[in-house]
C-alpha cells in the first residue's frame, strides 16, 4: 500500500513586483498552515517523505505545518513541482523510491488538482466532487494506492480517501 498526499500551498500575497516564486504567505495563509499541520497529526497522517516546490510560498507552508507533526520526515526540494503539469508532477510521484511509504508533496495548482483527479479511480464521492468543484489555498488530498511500487501508480488506481480544506475544518473562507 503507497499513501500519496497532496497540500497545496496557504494562501500567499501578492506584493507589487516580487516574482512569483518569491511570494511570501498572507496573514490568512500562516493562520491556515499549522491547522493543517494539527490535522495531520490528529490524523496521524505522517509522512515518510515530504517532496516542497522551492517557491517561496510552498517552503513558509511547510515550515509552519511541519512543527505539529511529532516525527520529523525527511524533506527535499524538488524544483520539478514548481508550476508542473500533471505528467511531470506523475513522473515525480512514480520515480520515489520503495522504502517510502507516504508521500507528502507540497506544491500548486492546477497541478494538484489535475494529478489527484487523474489518479482517482474511487472512494469517497463527495470528497471528489468538492474537490473537482475547489482545490482551495491549504486544501489536502489524501490516495491510497493498492500497489507495492511507486512506479505502479497510475491513472484512475488510486482510491480518495479525503480532501479536507481549513473552512472544511472550521477554520475560516476556503481561498
Amino acid at each position: 500500500m503507497r499513501r500519496l498526499m497532496l497540500l497545496r500551498h496557504a494562501k500567499s500575497h501578492w506584493p507589487t513586483g516580487v516574482a512569483d516564486r518569491d511570494r511570501p504567505l498572507a496573514t490568512r495563509g500562516r493562520e491556515a498552515a499549522p491547522v493543517m499541520g494539527r490535522y495531520l497529526a490528529e490524523e496521524l497522517l505522517l509522512p515518510d517523505l515530504v517532496l516542497i516546490s522551492p517557491a517561496k510560498r510552498t517552503v513558509e507552508t511547510w515550515e509552519l505545518v511541519a512543527p505539529m507533526l511529532a516525527e520529523k520526515p525527511a524533506t527535499q526540494y524538488e524544483p520539478r513541482i514548481y508550476e508542473a503539469k500533471v505528467e511531470r508532477l506523475l513522473d515525480v510521484v512514480q520515480e520515489i523510491e520503495g522504502d517510502v511509504r507516504t508521500l507528502l508533496m507540497i506544491g500548486h495548482n492546477p497541478g494538484f488538482v489535475e494529478l489527484a483527479t487523474l489518479l482517482t479511480g474511487h472512494g469517497d464521492r463527495y470528497a471528489a466532487a468538492r474537490m473537482s468543484q475547489k482545490y482551495p489555498t491549504c486544501g489536502l488530498a489524501v490516495l491510497d494506492f493498492a500497489v507495492d511500487d511507486w512506479r505502479d501508480v497510475a491513472e484512475r488506481g488510486g482510491r480518495l480517501d479525503r480532501f479536507v480544506t481549513p473552512a472544511s475544518l472550521g477554520e475560516g473562507p476556503d481561498e
